[in-house]
């Protein structure tokens, strides 16, 4: 696959996928976006991988939207790029495999969307988000929908309001990352958690996850006459009983992706 924005590396059960934009800020440009789901769709049919790293080249993760692709266009040229970056955070959460952002630097608006809409993140110690768009006449509508479901209303409403940045801290204090490292130990940390991911089924971890986004925003009777029926699929899979049985018997299970 030919790639002008963006790499793509196979590490045994790891996908890495780095943005290579560092001269624009791997800000997102409507190529970039389309190369990047691409990428996920090659991560997704390629044997056996079980987990998908996003990283950055350069100081700054994501800035957002390229702007200079937003300047005197078309209603249905806007619309195009909403709905592409829109699909983008989508296919992410509907990748069977896991998704973890490695966030090495600055993550703004869109930037900020992509860490929020991602499974898991890592961040460096001298990482920072932001939803910087009101400052420019521009509110960060798109980034609020996966950020408000990542820390909740009060804070994602002061981000967006008032374009403030947020330290890697505060982002894992309110939800937005998993766990912040120091710089030096960012790339090793991703990797052991991709490589825990990848321990278990590829096929239990892709039915967890869909399950996971589809229950989620349902009340708790929906949620879990959903999630029982799910469940009750789940118990018949051979890698449920395998597992189930590799636990009984005290030895390490054998998977078998079904």
């Amino acid at each position: 696959m030919s790639l002008r924005n963006l790499l793509l590396e196979f590490d045994r059960d790891i996908a890495v996928l780095t943005l290579n934009r560092p001269e624009k800020r791997n800000a997102l440009s409507l190529d970039l976006m389309l190369e990047f789901m691409a990428c996920l769709d090659e991560a997704a049919r390629h044997d056996g991988v079980r987990a998908v790293i996003v990283r950055a080249a350069g100081k700054v993760f994501c800035s957002g939207h390229d702007l200079s692709e937003m300047v005197g266009r078309t209603v249905v040229e806007y619309r195009r790029l909403f709905d592409v970056c829109t699909e983008l955070m989508e296919k992410i959460q509907s990748l069977p495999q896991v998704v973890i952002a490695e966030v090495q630097g600055l993550a703004t608006a869109a930037g900020c969307q992509l860490v929020a809409s991602c499974d898991l993140a890592i961040a460096s110690a001298d990482a920072a988000f932001a939803t910087p768009g009101v400052r420019i006449g521009l509110f960060c509508t798109t980034p609020m929908v996966a950020l408000t479901r990542s820390i909740g209303r009060k804070r994602a409403m002061e981000m967006l309001v008032t374009g403030r940045t947020v330290d890697a801290f505060t982002a894992m204090d309110w939800g937005l990352v998993n766990r912040v490292v120091q710089p030096a130990e960012l790339g090793v940390e991703t990797r052991k958690l991709a490589a825990q991911v990848a321990q278990s089924s590829d096929f239990v971890t892709g039915l967890g996850k869909q399950a996971y986004y589809a229950q989620i925003d349902l009340d708790q009777p929906k949620a879990y006459a959903y999630a029982k029926e799910i469940m009750t699929m789940n118990s018949l899979a051979a890698d449920a009983q395998e597992g189930i049985s590799a636990f009984l018997e005290k030895r390490t299970p054998c998977w078998t992706g079904k």
